[in-house]
């Protein structure tokens, strides 16, 4: 997939309940704070992302381009892990 890797951070932890909103996105809270990762096909993309995370009340903290090499892999939210859970 062709794109560009982002790293948005929201305040608060989220729960599993919205992984549906951020579907193929990587979600890992840490400190009081959610990091949503995944690939960004373009600027229309991008800006629907940010318009939904202002459509669920969220706050916005940031949003930054990261290399592939930063992505994070692992369990995604969504497949039967919660957001705060630790993995085994």
């Amino acid at each position: 997939m062709e794109g560009t890797c982002y790293r948005i951070v929201v305040a608060g932890e989220l729960s599993d309940r919205f992984a549906p909103a951020f579907d193929g996105m990587t979600m890992r809270c840490t400190g009081g704070q959610t990091a949503i990762t995944g690939m960004v096909v373009d600027q229309s993309n991008l800006h629907g992302l940010l318009d939904r995370i202002g459509e669920l009340g969220l706050n916005l903290v940031s949003v930054n381009p990261i290399g592939d090499e930063d992505f994070p892999v692992g369990p995604q939210l969504g497949s039967g892990e919660s957001a705060g859970s630790q993995p085994a």
